[in-house]
């Protein structure tokens, strides 16, 4: 007789009693719970499990077992205190919150079954389960992009999930295959409405450039070019460090190294506050080549610009710093570009390979402090940074750094427009950020350097 109400729950092997004083009884009574469950005697197994948690208050198995037996009864507020007790006695497994958000989902208490999801996936942010129940709730509660969102991460941990998922799971990823075509089909059918004027006020190459570019945004055609996480814009070339001849302005720039060198000096030595992890994710997300340097220092940044809006105080800290940068081609794109701020390398620091957003923008880097044995890749190739000489690359490709030395390395970054791109297909992709801020907030996300 199946005692589940429901495949998601977790139940832990059996013969998981702990030894103690009591250990004969435990026992008898653990053999009086394969009894009961064989005959399926509902109300003497709930008696025997009752009596190894009176005798063992910590014994998970006897809570997850109550709020099973409490759950296929229906007593969903009294498997919510079981599931709770056992998530108290092994806050690290993942699948305890889970069972708690389920009994609180059939209580109706969205936020709290919400908060447990989240202590799931801080627990394992890899766990489907607790992925697929975030985003049915997301999508209950018609929080229409965060659950689009929420089902991605179903979509893209169900992909490089190493076994065959159970049957419930199965339906669950396919259901967010569908959403998230669903969502792209919108998001598709609004950029398209959006950016109908904007497109036909292109000519010629710019034009085509710009249809390219949405339907590789939209996943309507496909790309085999650089890799940026966000937006491609086709073809550009993609190249690694950039000829200087493509950048006017940069010998002006760099006359202003010494100043700029300055002033990071100055707030070095009077506001380390003001620096911060480079590397923020959230507790319930996962991190992958990021684990080592996620909220650490080692990476850090004092940001002058951030995601297209200046930060005031760092900002007023740093006069001749903004200057010199608002002289530049500075992409604009609210609520993503420009950004600009000092990166600070600690001794022995490693930044993993990686790739940027988009193609649209190339990075600035200008050397501010440099001991022996700092080297940077992009690609194919790996240089050492020069103390006041810039350099420009495209972030879309693969690049890592290190500080192999015992001092601190602090460089420059801000980010320019790529200069192949027209003053038409500027306005253009600025026209598009818009379009995408308005269909939702949510869908934004912030360009790193």
């Amino acid at each position: 007789m199946g005692l589940c109400p429901s495949p998601f729950f977790f139940v832990p092997e059996p013969g998981t009693m702990t030894a103690s004083k009591n250990h004969a009884r435990l026992t008898e009574l653990e053999q009086e719970v394969s009894h009961w469950r064989a005959r399926g005697d509902l109300p003497r197994l709930t008696e025997a499990w009752r009596q190894i948690q009176a005798l063992e208050p910590g014994n998970v198995a006897a809570a997850v077992q109550l709020g099973q037996l409490s759950a296929h009864a229906g007593r969903w507020t009294e498997a919510a205190e079981h599931f709770r007790h056992a998530a108290s006695l092994e806050p690290s497994q993942a699948l305890h919150w889970v069972n708690l958000a389920l009994a609180q989902r059939e209580l109706g208490r969205a936020d709290d079954e919400e908060a447990s999801l989240f202590k799931a996936l801080t627990a394992n942010p890899y766990e489907l389960r607790a992925l697929a129940m975030r985003a049915a709730l997301f999508e209950r509660q018609g929080r229409t992009h965060e659950a689009a969102q929420a089902h991605q991460a179903v979509v893209a941990v169900a992909a490089s999930s190493p076994s065959a998922l159970p049957r419930d799971l199965q339906a669950a990823v396919e259901h967010a295959t569908r959403r998230c075509e669903q969502h792209q089909n919108e998001l598709a059918g609004h950029l398209d409405d959006s950016l109908s004027q904007a497109l036909s006020g292109l000519r010629g190459e710019s034009a085509e450039r710009m249809r390219f570019m949405l339907d590789l945004l939209l996943g309507r055609r496909r790309r085999f070019e650089s890799q940026p996480m966000r937006l491609f814009v086709p073809q550009l070339p993609a190249i690694e460090f950039f000829d200087r001849a493509h950048f006017p302005w940069l010998d002006t720039f760099e006359s202003h190294a010494a100043a700029i060198r300055e002033e990071f000096m100055a707030v070095w030595q009077t506001h380390q506050a003001g620096f911060s992890p480079y590397i923020t994710y959230g507790a319930d997300q996962p991190v992958a080549q990021w684990a080592q340097l996620n909220q650490n220092p080692d990476w850090s940044a004092f940001h002058l610009i951030k995601d297209g809006l200046v930060v005031g105080d760092n900002a007023a800290r740093c006069p001749r710093t903004l200057a010199a940068i608002a002289a530049t081609p500075q992409p604009d794109q609210p609520g993503r570009t420009p950004v600009a701020m000092y990166s600070l390398l600690k001794p022995r620091t490693h930044i993993p390979a990686h790739v940027g957003a988009s193609n649209a923008r190339l990075v600035v880097h200008l050397p501010l402090v440099v001991p022996k044995g700092c080297r940077f890749r992009v690609g194919s190739q790996t240089r050492e940074w020069q103390v006041g000489r810039a350099w420009v690359f495209d972030d879309t490709i693969e690049h890592e750094a290190w500080n192999d030395s015992d001092e601190l390395r602090a460089v420059l970054i801000f980010d320019t427009w790529h200069p192949m791109l027209s003053p038409d297909e500027r306005r253009f992709i600025t026209e598009m950020n818009g379009a995408l801020n308005r269909f939702s907030k949510d869908l934004a996300t912030g360009y790193g350097a």
